[in-house]
């Protein structure tokens, strides 16, 4: 029988193994990096605002409890402790069905390229990996689940999407970084002026850890810029998010904004990056520009690596680059008053029958993901290649509301205008539920 590839071992990729095993299937799991949730660890020092009976899998805690472990139920932890306390044991109990190093560069059907409709359904798939070792692999599967994530994609400081001139050139220099800073980097630039890119909670993030270093050192500058003309729900829902940690962490920034420890700039839409005596400075399409800075850390968000998936027949929305069917539910652009659905199987299938994109990678560019969907989403999935398609359209998760109303307000709306985060806007928006990677 051929083996069901997961692509990915991080949370979802991990769980979704779980769930092949006790269903009788058998999970291969492909990683890319040396060990388990490679990707979380790279952001190992930031706290997630969900707690611990939030960030483990149902499935996945049945196949660890045998082996003594228990799962923790108070609460928040870092990345670093969700993979000690979780992940690590998870992947060891799953043992040689996880192999690492072993990046997938491409997927297709046996025999049949895009283009080819004949007997299609009826061939596995073929894998693609690139090992560690140079050797390159084909290995058939009966399905493919890529839970494979969108951290190492990140989005770029350029507004128009693409990387702003000169940005390329001042990453290769180290003066602009795409990840989240521990507070050992942030000791770094005390005294000095450090620019956040970004509207999300890991933009919020890095505002909240550099304020912390500059009520220690008074000197230390921070501009915190959004490319939209209000502030929005940056600030998330407050007291009334569900999630009061994600609530508490856009508190946080508001404060330091307001007390005048962070400058904020709004309609700041990054054109050019410049080097200029060894420091950085951006410079948006209207012609502003940031007084020179020691460190730009852009955080505008993630997106799907589609690269190999060239052959696999898929339905993507056009903007969102998320299936389809869910791309309406994750939409910044639309407007939402309560929480997005949870999604399974049938929200989830592409034209190519047996292959499913799960995990943050399947929201695309949108900005909001919770471990909860994921979960939700690979025990619906495997359920359905199971057979089992009752189980596949039930639905077991609600999700936590965010106490924000209105999405981003308008993209073009001044800071004081009313229209600006409105339930009434004629341009409706989307509410956030977390992005990556607090809101794991």
């Amino acid at each position: 029988m051929h083996p069901v590839a997961v692509i990915g071992a991080g949370p979802q990729g991990l769980a979704a193994a779980a769930h092949l095993l006790e269903r009788g299937l058998n999970p291969l799991v492909l990683e890319a990096g040396p060990s388990a949730a490679s990707a979380v660890a790279e952001w190992s020092h930031v706290r997630l605002f969900s707690p611990w009976p939030e960030l483990t899998d149902a499935a996945a805690c049945r196949l660890l409890e045998p082996t003594g472990w228990t799962a923790p139920t108070r609460g928040y932890p870092t990345g670093a402790q969700w993979i000690d306390e979780y992940l690590a044991p998870l992947a060891d109990q799953l043992g040689d069905r996880v192999r690492y190093g072993a990046r997938v560069v491409g997927i297709g059907r046996k025999g049949r390229d895009l283009s080819v409709d004949g007997g299609r359904a009826d061939q596995p798939f073929v894998v693609h990996v690139q090992r560690a070792d140079d050797e390159e692999e084909r290995i058939e599967v009966s399905a493919v689940i890529d839970a494979s994530g969108t951290w190492r994609n990140p989005s770029p400081a350029g507004a128009d999407g693409l990387a702003a001139v000169g940005e390329k050139k001042a990453h290769e220099a180290g003066l602009v970084d795409y990840r989240i800073p521990s507070m050992q980097d942030a000791a770094e630039f005390a005294g000095k002026h450090v620019v956040v890119i970004g509207s999300g909670h890991s933009a919020s993030t890095a505002v909240n850890t550099l304020v912390r270093i500059a009520q220690r050192e008074p000197g230390t500058r921070i501009s915190w810029v959004l490319r939209r003309g209000a502030v929005g729900n940056t600030f998330g829902g407050d007291t009334a998010d569900e999630l009061p940690e994600r609530g508490l962490l856009g508190q946080r920034a508001k404060e330091a904004v307001e007390s005048g420890v962070v400058d904020l700039h709004t309609g700041f839409r990054a054109e050019r990056v410049s080097i200029e005596d060894g420091r950085t400075v951006v410079i948006s399409e209207d012609g502003r520009q940031l007084p020179a800075a020691d460190k730009v850390f852009v955080l505008t968000g993630f997106r799907p690596d589609l690269s190999f998936l060239s052959e696999v027949r898929l339905d993507l929305d056009v903007r969102l680059q998320a299936p389809a069917s869910i791309a309406a539910e994750v939409d910044p652009n639309l407007h939402s008053c309560g929480s997005v659905r949870a999604t399974g199987a049938a929200d989830l299938a592409h034209p190519e029958h047996g292959f499913y994109i799960v995990g943050a990678k399947s929201y695309g560019r949108a900005p909001t993901f919770l471990a909860l969907t994921g979960f939700e989403q690979v025990r619906s999935v495997v359920a359905e290649l199971a057979g089992d398609r009752e189980a596949a359209a039930r639905v077991e998760l609600s999700l936590p509301d965010t106490g924000v109303c209105g999405g981003s307000g308008v993209f073009d709306a001044p800071e004081d205008s009313d229209r600006a985060g409105s339930c009434c806007a004629p341009a409706p928006q989307l509410i956030q539920l977390g992005t990556a990677p607090v809101a794991r």
